[in-house]
């Protein structure tokens, strides 16, 4: 993020063990990029899968004990629908100069990479791995 004051963590996704967090290195063009977005963070799984997470929306981002652990600012988890784990972008983080016009509107994610998925401090589905679910509530 820039030196705005952090927003708060919304929306919290602990993935399963084995999971791995990844951020691509800002590019710094010799022209100005208006609406290019923020590099892209992935979370990989053992066996190599590797999905996206929508970066502009993190604001924690942990990866010790052996797995992933992502908060998001303006993210809503909405439930599960068709056998998914599905999120709704609520609210921007950034300006909108700052973001893609690509950006996507919705997430999901299959239950088999999701540990547990947290609601403003509250369990809202999965079970929790470890001692780190009980902090950033």
């Amino acid at each position: 993020m820039t030196a705005r004051e952090p927003a708060p963590i919304f929306c919290i996704v602990e993935f399963v063990p084995g999971s791995i967090l990844h951020k691509e290195q800002t590019f710094v063009p010799g022209l100005p990029v208006v609406q290019n977005g923020p590099p892209g963070t992935f979370v990989t799984f053992p066996g190599g899968r590797r999905v996206p997470l929508p970066t502009d929306q993190i604001v924690l981002a942990e990866g010790g004990d052996g797995a992933g652990r992502v908060g998001f600012g303006g993210m809503r988890f909405e439930g599960v629908e068709e056998g998914l784990l599905v999120f709704h972008r609520v609210r921007e983080l950034f300006p909108e100069h700052e973001l893609s016009p690509e950006r996507g509107r919705r997430m999901t994610l299959e239950p088999e990479m999701v540990a547990a998925v947290f609601m403003e401090g509250r369990l809202a589905w999965g079970r929790p791995i470890g001692v780190r679910s009980s902090r950033h509530r």
